[in-house]
């Protein structure tokens, strides 16, 4: 790996991947790499002595978690998490005093909430800005960084690992240019996932000459301004972004589909702001509504009739995971079990980058130069496993 210069990395926090340059995303996919060549190598990639990254989860998670924690641990941190149900933030205590209460022998904060529109990312900026005082106060020595576990908008440690999967399965980024993605919604008898995936997979794929087409069914849209933004980004990279709402003609033609579900633009500020209420009457009659409302578009499943629909019919299926699957999972989903079955190994592959990329996210914060931090490590060789 090369020398580089992290401006765009280095002290600052990764809460949406359109922030960064391409040559900063270029980046913790190079580092990433590099982490895994280690790891696989035996060669230990610790580079802290001690320090804490702290995680906190404000909704469900199993595949994030836990490479949350593979990450820290990978480079030599211990990682603590910060239950709000047994902190002070139950008992009123403001985000301003959390956050300098947690930091003091801090590296990484990392933050998943995504359960209220306008607020998951939001909430991230105001624990940076709270950092921000602290350490100008002269009361933490150091800023922490703060890395987005999913929000509200984006999912970019997601994102990220699935441009990785891509990077790998196809060879380089250069190869990636003209392919076309199908990011489409798909069935789920549940209702509320979050839309941060597909807006993830469209705000970063288009950065890079992809042919993206984000495909719903009519009223389930996106955020407004994240679907422009992905139009604006695939003119600057010579690729192109179309939405249209048929899965059909998604799949027609595709090196790569996504189908995952999602709920609906209003349907997720509706639901918002019956969560800031407590309105549980309401929030079940909205689930009613909007279960009634998917069971309309059952059709929208990834079947091996829509597989066939592909570039010569072999094109390479992703999810975030977990999917639901027709027969096993529930009684019909997203996708169908013979499907999911045949790409079951390259999703848990497309699953691993992530503690890699969020490795690299945490490395280039805390680092200037990652290239000869990755180098000296190489050169001591010390094994990981003696």
């Amino acid at each position: 790996m090369t020398k580089t210069t992290q401006n765009g990395l280095y002290g600052r926090d990764f809460l949406l991947t359109w922030e960064k340059s391409h040559e900063d995303l270029e980046t913790i996919l190079s580092v990433a790499e590099e982490l895994k060549r280690l790891r696989d190598r035996n060669i230990s990639p610790r580079c802290f002595d001690s320090g804490l990254a702290i995680s906190q989860f404000r909704d469900n998670s199993t595949r994030t978690r836990f490479s949350f924690a593979s990450a820290a641990n990978l480079l030599g941190m211990a990682v603590q998490d910060l239950d709000e149900g047994k902190s002070q933030i139950a008992h009123g205590e403001t985000v301003r005093e959390t956050s300098a209460m947690i930091s003091f022998l801090s590296d990484i904060i990392g933050i998943r909430d995504d359960m209220f529109l306008g607020a998951g990312n939001a909430y991230m900026r105001e624990v940076g800005a709270a950092l921000d005082e602290a350490f100008a106060d002269g009361v933490l020595p150091q800023r922490p960084g703060i890395i987005n576990l999913q929000c509200d908008i984006d999912h970019p440690t997601q994102s990220m690992a699935d441009l990785l999967h891509l990077k790998t399965v196809f060879g380089s980024l250069e190869n990636l240019k003209g392919k076309k993605i199908a990011m489409t919604w798909a069935y789920s008898p549940s209702y509320g996932k979050p839309l941060s995936v597909p807006q993830g997979i469209i705000g970063l794929m288009t950065r890079f000459g992809i042919q993206v087409e984000l495909a719903f069914p009519e009223g389930y849209g996106l955020i407004p301004e994240v679907v422009e933004l992905a139009g604006k980004q695939s003119q600057e990279s010579a690729g192109s972004f179309h939405v249209v709402n048929s899965m059909e003609e998604a799949f027609t033609g595709a090196d790569i589909v996504y189908p995952k579900s999602w709920a609906p633009f209003h349907v997720m500020q509706q639901r918002t702001e019956l969560l800031r209420k407590n309105d549980h009457d309401g929030l079940k009659s909205l689930e009613k509504e909007c279960l009634s409302n998917n069971a309309h578009y059952k059709n929208w499943e990834c079947t091996e009739e829509h597989m066939k629909l592909t570039k010569e019919g072999k094109a390479l299926y992703m999810h975030c995971l977990p999917a639901d699957i027709s027969g096993v999972s529930c009684r019909q989903g997203e996708v169908a079990a013979t499907v999911f079955e045949r790409y079951r190994v390259p999703l848990y592959k497309q699953a691993g980058f992530k503690p890699y990329v969020i490795a690299a996210m945490m490395l280039t914060n805390r680092f200037e130069d990652p290239a000869s931090v990755l180098g000296e490590l190489e050169g001591r060789g010390a094994a990981r496993v003696f």
